[in-house]
């Protein structure tokens, strides 16, 4: 059976799917607090703070920012302790 664009099911090359991918070359993802040898993260650091949080307030998770789990968990707790003396808000208005 013929799709609405008269087009099979497969693609050219026989396979089915449709569609090819291309390959896509994703640079490794390193941990920014390993690199500089940063051994506390500072609560009080908004600047660096922010940029694990989106607008809608979330902490990025580990496979999007690219921390290891040690710094991720510093990094956790410190935008926790900015949520609650109000440096950083919870939620985007």
């Amino acid at each position: 059976m013929d799709d609405r664009h008269g087009r099979g099911r497969g693609s050219k090359d026989g396979k089915k799917g449709g569609f090819k991918k291309k390959f896509v070359f994703k640079r490794r993802k390193f941990c920014k607090f390993c690199d500089e040898k940063v051994e506390y993260i500072d609560y009080k650091d908004v600047r660096l703070l922010q940029g694990f949080v989106p607008e809608r307030g979330k902490i990025l998770p580990r496979r999007i920012s690219g921390t290891c789990s040690m710094h991720q968990r510093g990094l956790m707790h410190a935008i926790k302790r900015a949520r609650n003396i109000a440096l950083i808000p919870f939620t985007a208005d």
